[in-house]
């Protein structure tokens, strides 16, 4: 580590030598070429070190997304992770689940019951404002701190607008596979923003949007059938999502603050299967069923402010409050009066955090060299109720924190050449203090061949669930440890990119990319022995397991004129090496391959936009831990194809988007060699999604 840290030293300190200007974003460069996350400041993607991909708000609109899980299905190397049982959507990145991918809105961590910007559900992210998604895969450990480490995803939301006042509203009517109905089937959203410029430095904005989604019952009954047959409930749970934000922001000359509220409320019914019988001597026999409710709310405020230090230094500071609490309410369901009793509500799981990063660089006016200092200061208290013996639920209150300073520098080595070094200390309350270094190479060549290289060190740390987490009953034993420590890792990644345009018109872009990613350390539960008394087994999470990925992808635009075309592939290796108390895995690599297309074409005689985004996920295999040992599973390969057709009618100000999901009808995938299931997937499968689905949405637009 010593010599790590003289490496990167030697490399800051050296900087004074360079003399040209750095680079800034001039009034020529377009929008959508400017990328924020990872920089110093705005400025170009041809111009950053990291290699960014953008999801364009145009995108967003094609596909008529209203959260998260809705768009991240399309993209190479990500894999969205849905729940039926919990209605859950989380995101997994080059293998690693969404515990090594950091989720920002606006460069701050987002908050959800058990962690800050970690395993986040993305059906609880709301797109309705967002301007822009940006993606940087790789260690980003330096710039954003812990389990940043496969990679992160920095949501843009809107700050301003070119009108006095902006009146959007929509409603979304969509099929879940082929149930439908006004009120009691499918997903239904409705939203509504009202924007106001009050000058040409004041502008603020306010909005709401509700996503009703009726569950999916497949081959089961609902909430009254009342057989016990366990054919009672639904396959996909029942939700109900509302989503309201507030935003001012101000910006005059050089400096600009926002402030940015978000509420979020969702609501999960889940039906138990299973119906019982119960007598009365006063109402005589009756059946009932135990169900449950589980209530979600996020509180979300940030204050972000931007400006000048004596007249050179650049200064950026957020202050952020969030809180993410899960309530459990437990009852019983009469279905002879369609009544519930004895209604009990408790406190689940929270996440209460305060937040606050700010940097400072343009230390060296009119030279090559840029420096950039930064802290970060998080304090996590979290709360779980944790299941012990008996059937005793226990709650604990815990509070984590870690200080972070960061040092970072871009060199203007020649005009051609970029290097970015840069350092992290984190001071961590729970953990040995921690460390993050990287360095990263951007050169220019000729005819628009662009070149990047990095290398980083990073860490992840332990969750609040793996630490604290406790779960026995009737011969099941799950629990967390407060002895872990953070997992490290090593990750290096290349890319080159071609950029060419054509005398017809058409512009090209051509990226190919290689990556390697080594984690140490891995947390995992994991069969840690076996009960003197009863013999059943236990399982603890524990630090067990190497795990190595490497990836190879190729990414290719087209555009001319009103059509664009993108095509990729990909291919992946991964190898993990388990070692609990019992038994080992194998250390092998294993390979899977996948490939995206996607295109959209605009009529502008008729104001119309076609677009089809497609995604192939080859064959994966994973070891699984069998009865004497780990096992090879494979998971069959499936294919993704959403489409959709978007009209703009009377000037623009009311727009209609029809479309479909999930067109191949994809529902579950098969695992072999193992009897465990995904939500209520039948054995031997993975459960991918409900089907397929159609949508409508009516859009109107008015800019004044």
């Amino acid at each position: 580590m010593k010599i790590k840290l003289t490496f990167f030293a030697v490399i800051l300190l050296c900087q004074i030598s360079f003399s040209q200007q750095k680079d800034t974003i001039t009034s020529r460069e377009k929008l959508s070429e400017v990328v924020v996350t990872g920089q110093f400041e705005p400025q170009s993607i041809k111009k950053s070190v990291f290699n960014v991909r953008v999801i364009s708000s145009k995108d967003i609109q094609n596909l008529a997304a209203t959260n998260l899980a809705d768009v991240l299905n399309q993209y190479l190397n990500i894999t969205v992770r849905p729940s039926s049982t919990s209605g859950r959507s989380t995101v997994s990145l080059f293998g690693l689940d969404a515990q090594y991918f950091k989720i920002l809105v606006d460069n701050v961590p987002l908050v959800n019951e058990a962690g800050l910007g970690n395993n986040t559900d993305l059906s609880q992210i709301n797109l309705n404002d967002v301007e822009r998604i940006e993606i940087v895969e790789g260690s980003m450990g330096v710039v954003y701190g812990a389990n940043a480490v496969s990679g992160v995803l920095n949501i843009i939301t809107k700050k301003s607008s070119n009108y006095k006042w902006g009146i959007n509203a929509y409603v979304q009517e969509e099929t879940v596979s082929d149930e439908y109905s006004l009120f009691k089937e499918g997903r239904h959203i409705q939203s509504l923003k009202v924007s106001h410029s009050f000058n040409k430095n004041w502008f603020a904005s306010l909005g709401a949007n509700r996503n009703d989604f009726q569950g999916y019952l497949n081959d089961k009954e609902g909430m009254d059938y009342f057989e016990n047959d366990q054919k009672r409930g639904y396959r996909w749970l029942p939700k109900d999502q509302l989503n309201t934000t507030a935003l001012i922001a101000y910006n005059k000359d050089n400096f600009r603050f926002f402030y940015r509220f978000e509420f979020f409320d969702e609501n999960v019914d889940y039906y138990n299967s299973t119906v019982q019988s119960g007598f009365n001597p006063v109402t005589g026999s009756y059946r009932y069923s135990d169900d449950k409710r589980y209530f979600t709310n996020r509180y979300y405020h940030n204050l972000n402010a931007v400006g000048k230090l004596f007249s050179q230094l650049n200064y950026n500071v957020s202050l952020s409050h969030q809180k993410q609490q899960r309530d459990v309410e437990d009852f019983r369901y009469l279905f002879a009066a369609k009544t519930e009793d004895n209604n009990v509500k408790v406190k689940d799981q929270s996440m209460e955090v305060l937040y606050s990063t700010g940097t400072l660089n343009n230390f060296f006016a009119d030279k090559k060299v840029d420096l950039q200092i930064g802290y970060e200061f998080v304090n996590n208290q979290g709360f779980s109720l944790v299941q012990e013996a008996n059937a005793i639920f226990v709650p604990v209150r815990k509070t984590i924190e870690n200080y972070d300073f960061f040092v970072s520098s871009e060199i203007m080595a020649t005009e051609r050449l970029s290097i970015r070094p840069g350092l992290r200390f984190s001071a961590q309350s729970k953990f040995d203090n921690q460390y993050a270094s990287s360095i990263g190479l951007r050169y220019l060549f000729d005819k628009g061949v662009e070149v990047r290289a990095s290398y980083g060190d990073s860490f992840r740390t332990p969750t609040f669930e793996e630490l604290y987490s406790k779960l026995i009953f009737d011969g099941h034993f799950f629990i967390g440890n407060e002895n872990l420590v953070p997992e490290t890792s090593t990750s290096y990644e290349t890319s080159l990119k071609k950029m060419t345009t054509f005398s017809s018109g058409l512009q090209m872009s051509n990226t190919f990319a290689g990556s390697y990613l080594d984690v140490n350390d891995r947390i995992d539960m994991a069969l840690v022995g076996f009960n003197s008394d009863t013999g059943n087994p236990e399982y603890q999470y524990i630090n067990i397991s190497k795990y190595k990925v490497w990836n190879f992808s190729a990414v290719n635009q087209f555009r001319k004129d009103n059509l664009t075309f993108n095509f990729g592939a990909a291919i992946i290796g991964i190898s993990q090496k388990i070692e609990n108390k019992v038994f080992t895995s194998d250390d092998k690599f294993l390979y899977s391959f996948n490939l995206n297309a996607s295109f959209s074409y605009l009529v502008p005689k008729w104001k119309t936009t076609f677009s089809g985004y497609y995604k192939y996920n080859g064959k994966t295999q994973r070891f699984i831990e069998g009865s004497t040992s780990f096992i090879l599973s494979d998971i069959d390969p499936s294919n993704w194809l959403d489409v959709s057709i978007r009209k703009n009618f009377f000037k623009d100000q009311f727009e209609v988007t029809l479309g479909a999901r999930n067109v191949f009808n994809i529902t579950n995938v098969n695992q072999s060699n193992t009897n465990q299931t995904a939500g209520h997937a039948a054995p031997g499968e993975v459960m991918l999604a409900y089907g397929r689905s159609y949508f409508l949405k009516l859009a109107y637009n008015l800019n004044l």
